[in-house]
């Protein structure tokens, strides 16, 4: 982290001007573009610190969409995911229009509802080489994606892995009038009608998954 320079000294808080938000450090706002047709940049604040002019700058670390980064965004990229990078910077306070929350991706999985300040991160990225961490991620249904927190999918009841409605067959009102569902490798009559009425977790809390390297992904 970079150190305060002579004349400037750390503060605890910076209130987001016209509003009465405080921002301290650690929390994650949502910072201004230079494009104002794109959305509001994501960051974590480091550091806040003012000058005697009462000039106040963040030392921030940046979130990237999945798109900002080398691979781009996949299928199985949520809306609302972030990936937690190793690029930091300094932006002058004024820049920040408003605070977030950036849920783990377990925590996200959870919510009954998702705001328009609700996101997730479930993986570390370095800007220069495009990497992840962790760098393997579990995967799910016949197709071997990761979750998308954002898609539903059916759990079967013979091996208990998670399907995409549309994998199976089915389409996602199908899926939701059915009241079970067994896989075609687990289900003993291929007519069987597959589905789930209910869904008691979801794949990001499933203990016994497949896991496969990120950059087979990526």
């Amino acid at each position: 982290m970079a150190k305060t320079k002579p004349g400037r000294k750390d503060i605890d808080t910076y209130t987001i001007k016209g509003t009465n938000k405080v921002v301290r450090v650690g929390d994650c706002v949502l910072m201004r573009p230079s494009d104002l047709d794109k959305p509001p940049y994501v960051a974590k604040v480091e550091k806040i610190e003012t000058d005697h002019r009462n000039s106040v700058k963040v030392q921030v670390r940046w979130y990237y969409r999945p798109e900002e980064s080398i691979g781009g965004r996949r299928q199985f990229h949520g809306a609302k995911e972030l990936f937690l990078s190793d690029h930091f910077d300094m932006q002058s306070a004024h820049t920040i229009e408003g605070k977030c929350i950036v849920h783990s991706f377990k925590n996200y999985t959870k919510l009954e509802n998702v705001g328009a300040e609700d996101y997730f991160c479930r993986f570390e990225y370095k800007a220069a080489t495009g990497g992840f961490t962790p760098d393997r991620v579990a995967v799910y249904c016949k197709c071997e994606m990761p979750y998308n927190p954002d898609d539903l999918m059916v759990q079967c009841e013979g091996c208990k892995d998670w399907f995409h409605p549309n994998c199976m067959g089915m389409t996602i009102e199908e899926a939701k009038k059915l009241e079970h569902f067994m896989c075609s490798e687990c289900s003993s009559d291929d007519d069987a009608k597959r589905s789930l009425n209910s869904f008691p977790v979801s794949p990001a809390s499933e203990a016994n998954v497949r896991l496969v390297s990120f950059s087979i992904l990526n």
